[in-house]
């Protein structure tokens, strides 16, 4: 028999339906929809809740092990690091101390001189407790989860700090957990104020260079920033309460062919190993409304009698 006359089809039994080009374009074209969905209208913002909801106690579960392990080995900690760390609390309870008791006297004066200048009083952050259960898994940013979320009060963009200073913010609520971007994120943004000078400026997150840290752009190349200058929270963008630590400044460059310095800065809280976090009622929340504008009468222009 010729070669020709042979049928090159597959039997039916072998019969696929659609090809694997045209399964392609269509699951592409989906993912597509889903994508621009997401990102435009937030359709699956509530999928995207249930299942959060749903694998907590998956995730509850697999954290155990790594805690048990961790937990011993803290168990098992030697003696002279024990001992260690005791001396450096007894002297950092002096410290504190110390400064404690000049807070107090200048929280009085403070007083008095608000009410000598009928000034309003300085805002009280309402504050919870809150413990860091794991990190995202997107290897692209710099996330941890918390183990709050929306029935326990979570808000988003609320400000998250540790006992060394601003952790992060809250960036996504759900009804058990919580998602914080942590303030070396590259998208994240937090105006800051020079504690030695007094100029504002924002810090950016810079999660590449030193391994994780902050950098102050757009600051002159004459700007007067040193390497140790304390960077606080502004409180201007309505958001973080003003005075909370957010970085130290570690190295200032000027180059001439640029009009800008490049600052970089390291964060005061402890971004890689936070366990035990607070978090804050953003200070937008707390402010009086603003009033309404009246309605501006319009102006009659009067005849000649």
């Amino acid at each position: 028999m010729p070669l020709g006359t042979l049928d090159r089809t597959p039997p039916p039994f072998f019969r696929q339906g659609a090809s694997a080009l045209s399964k392609l374009m269509v699951c592409s074209a989906l993912a597509l929809f889903l994508m621009v969905a997401d990102a435009r209208f937030k359709m699956t913002q509530p999928l995207r809740a249930v299942v959060a909801t749903l694998l907590y106690p998956v995730q509850w579960i697999a954290i155990r092990p790594v805690q048990l392990l961790k937990n011993s080995g803290q168990y098992f900690e030697s003696l002279q690091s024990a001992q260690a760390s005791e001396a450096a609390a007894r002297v950092k309870l002096a410290l504190q101390s110390q400064r404690a008791s000049q807070v107090e006297q200048l929280s009085q004066e403070n007083a008095r001189l608000r009410n000598l200048l009928a000034l309003r009083e300085r805002i009280t952050t309402p504050a919870a407790a809150a413990e860091v259960l794991y990190d995202a898994a997107d290897p692209y940013t710099r996330r941890v989860i918390i183990d709050k979320g929306m029935l326990q009060g979570m808000e988003a963009g609320s400000p998250v700090i540790d006992e060394s200073g601003v952790l992060g913010q809250v960036t996504r609520v759900h009804p058990l957990i919580s998602e914080v971007t942590l303030v070396t994120d590259r998208d994240q943004a937090i105006p800051v104020l020079n504690a030695r000078t007094g100029a504002r400026s924002v810090a950016f997150g810079d999660p590449i260079t030193r391994g994780g840290a902050l950098e102050l752009r757009f600051m002159a190349g004459n700007a007067d920033v040193q390497a140790g200058d304390v960077l606080t929270t502004s409180g201007v963008d309505g958001v973080y309460p003003p005075g909370l630590p957010v970085a130290k400044v570690i190295s200032v460059e000027r180059r001439a062919d640029s009009a800008f310095a490049r600052i970089s800065c390291a964060p005061q809280a402890q971004v890689d190993g936070a366990r035990h976090v607070m978090v804050l009622k953003p200070v937008a929340a707390q402010l009086p409304p603003r009033p309404v504008p009246d309605d501006v009468a319009p102006v009659k222009r009067g005849g000649r009698k």
